[in-house]
């Protein structure tokens, strides 16, 4: 079918117009990065004509920015860092513990420890699921209280000190949520009267 909208070869642009075209192009585009892009993004401004548009203090603000970002993330890897020495010098310095359990908990089962504890007493704790991970409620309960001191999800194990908000019972219950079995060990030390598998 013929096409009447086509150009005639005459019409099209030479090889010397379209070489033109692409020079003006990219001196066009050089000038926009110098003029605008470089004051607007990095506060860089050797013509001087960004800070007459204004966009020199925009870069400058972006640049400081960024550079305050840096520090920042610098700064919290620092405090992860000293974090993790004080966590591995305590790790050292584990408490003498005075009972150990260990129990298996298969797909889907759960389970249960307690201490009795009187109101203010302090036990310290260290548990570990070997080769899984678990979801636990570190939780109390008397006749008539209840109290929920903490709550993970997929957890491999924690470590701490657990100070009885009333007189009653305080532990955790653990359930394995995992397609595998899990085995869990449980060292305490501190005050408390006794220790027990309520479920």
């Amino acid at each position: 079918m013929y096409n009447a909208n086509k150009p005639r070869i005459e019409d099209l642009p030479s090889p010397a117009q379209l070489k033109r075209s692409s020079i003006i192009a990219a001196a066009a585009a050089v000038a926009l990065l110098i003029t605008v892009v470089l004051p607007a993004e990095y506060g860089i401004d050797p013509t001087r004509a960004g800070r007459l548009l204004g966009l020199t203090e925009m870069g400058e603000i972006k640049s400081q920015l960024a550079e305050e970002a840096d520090q920042d993330q610098q700064a919290t890897l620092s405090t992860g860092l000293l974090s993790f020495f004080v966590r591995s010098a305590q790790a050292q310095e584990d408490p003498i513990w005075t009972d150990e359990v260990t129990f298996r908990l298969s797909p889907g089962q759960g389970a249960e420890w307690k201490l009795s504890m009187q109101a203010g007493a302090v036990a310290q704790f260290s548990w570990y699921a070997d080769q899984g991970v678990v979801n636990y409620d570190l939780h109390g309960d008397a006749a008539g209280q209840s109290i929920s001191y903490e709550k993970g999800r997929g957890v491999e194990g924690g470590t701490g000190s657990l100070q009885a908000q009333f007189t009653g019972s305080h532990g955790w219950f653990w359930r394995n949520r995992s397609k595998t079995p899990v085995t869990i060990t449980l060292r305490l030390t501190g005050a408390y009267d006794d220790v027990q598998r309520t479920f």
